[in-house]
């Protein structure tokens, strides 16, 4: 048997800012979801809640899917960052102490709200508002030296542009995911390694475009250990499919042909359950599954995932008392709060790489890049941004995969006197991921390793 693993423990935050949801809405969202029509009151809602109501056996369900706890919303960023400023003081960190001593680590996964053009439950609109929060709040709040993750979440634009409706297609209208990673990079000089994705989904586009870019994703939710009354508005595979995934705690690389089978794609995909909301919920079933897999020396990641838009402090006691009460039966076995890149190089055992040899420059109107080791995809992603203030994504011409490229400006894509500035990121199998912004007027180039 082999030496049991230590047990990485990753609290990603799907981190979308305010969300307003008002009566009405809250009984429209019954009539789409259980085809169920009834006079928005609050008298009707409470017997909703009391299960007072005949469903027809769904009363369990529309209970659950309507408690008061998943309606008490954090409508305005005054509440979120009162929130924020108990969550994540190190005297609240340290109620909740790993095996190791440590306090509380949090993962945002940060959302833009763009490409939308309904947005009835008043979400904050516009590149880098719910970023810049959450940087300006650990700048000016967050007080000593934390080890808390800022990583990348996405939801694709659906065909009403309502930012109320799921989508699965990432690039229908305008692909918005490249208006945001261009502004990520060359505004923040910021590119991401780990990902989560909207809605749980996952589909052949969104598959093939991370496994072009980010090696670590935190979306496999697979249940044995299904709860009863699934929601039909979820049901047959809607949404987040993950029906034929691995039903594991460790990370697997997927097919290429279907991200829910092991395959020989470069990219690790972890399993990651709800907590504080109404499917696909982290029971202790799981977590004693993480623990027997420890136990018999897997790489076990142990992730789950809310949003800041419901107070977490019950979900963080509810995880943080499951899992000391399940390890009580565990003596052997330790587990550790964990940043989300941390958690995937240290269950899998990644070998830290040395910094790369690069070479760049910028000759005329041709910009040539090397790397003296191979990056995890077969080309950086590249953004630019031209004089008159848009961005665009493109590809390079690749001389030598994985290591060497060459990008032409002329009228076929930009020419060189329209560009303000570009950049490019690429990351590596471990996660670190390399930058340079270039401005060319100025032959300045800023380099970042992440």
């Amino acid at each position: 048997m082999k030496k049991p693993s230590v047990i990485n423990v990753v609290h990603c935050i799907d981190t979308e800012g305010p969300l307003n949801e008002d009566i009405k809405a809250t009984f429209k969202r019954l009539k789409e979801i259980f085809n169920i029509k009834l006079q928005a009151t609050k008298k009707n809602l409470s017997k909703i809640q009391n299960k007072e109501f005949n469903f027809n056996g769904k009363e369990e369900a529309i209970a659950k899917t309507f408690n008061a706890k998943l309606l008490s919303y954090n409508n305005s960023w005054t509440k979120i960052e009162r929130m924020q400023k108990k969550l994540l003081s190190e005297k609240f960190r340290n109620k909740f102490k790993d095996s190791f001593g440590n306090g509380w680590i949090y993962n945002w996964f940060i959302l833009d709200h763009v490409g939308f053009e309904k947005n009835p439950r008043k979400r904050n609109f516009g590149f880098h508002k719910i970023w810049n929060r959450y940087k300006s709040f650990y700048k000016n709040k967050v007080k000593g030296k934390v080890k808390d993750g800022f990583h990348f979440h996405h939801h694709p634009i659906p065909f009403s542009k309502s930012a109320t409706h799921s989508a699965t297609h990432w690039f229908n209208h305008t692909p918005m995911i490249y208006e945001i990673l261009n502004r990520k990079l060359i505004d923040h000089l910021w590119f991401p390694s780990v990902f989560r994705p909207g809605f749980h989904a996952i589909r052949p586009d969104s598959h093939w475009f991370l496994e072009q870019f980010f090696p670590f994703d935190f979306s496999n939710q697979s249940m044995k250990f299904k709860q009863n009354n699934v929601p039909q508005d979820l049901s047959d595979g809607r949404m987040g499919d993950w029906r034929r995934a691995p039903f594991s705690w460790e990370p697997y690389h997927p097919s290429y042909d279907d991200y829910q089978t092991k395959g020989s794609c470069r990219r690790w995909t972890a399993r990651c359950l709800n907590v504080g909301t109404r499917h696909d919920l982290l029971t202790k079933k799981d977590v004693i599954q993480a623990f027997n897999e420890a136990k018999v020396g897997k790489s076990v990641v142990l992730a789950f995932a809310n949003h800041d838009y419901r107070d977490m402090e019950d979900d963080i006691k509810y995880v943080a008392n499951l899992i000391k009460d399940v390890s009580k039966s565990y003596p052997n076995i330790k587990y550790r709060w964990s940043e989300a890149r941390s958690a995937m190089r240290s269950s899998l055992n990644l070998k830290e790489e040395k910094s790369a040899k690069i070479t760049q420059t910028l000759k005329g109107n041709m910009f040539h890049l090397k790397f003296n080791k191979r990056i995890y995809g077969p080309q950086p992603y590249l953004a630019i941004q031209t004089t008159n203030g848009k961005y665009f994504h493109d590809n390079f011409d690749i001389q030598k995969p994985f290591l060497e490229w060459t990008y032409i400006f002329d009228k076929q894509t930009v020419t060189r006197e329209n560009v303000k500035k570009f950049a490019w990121a690429a990351n590596n199998n471990y996660g670190s991921t390399y930058i340079s912004i270039i401005d060319p007027k100025k032959s300045k180039i800023i380099n970042k390793i992440l």
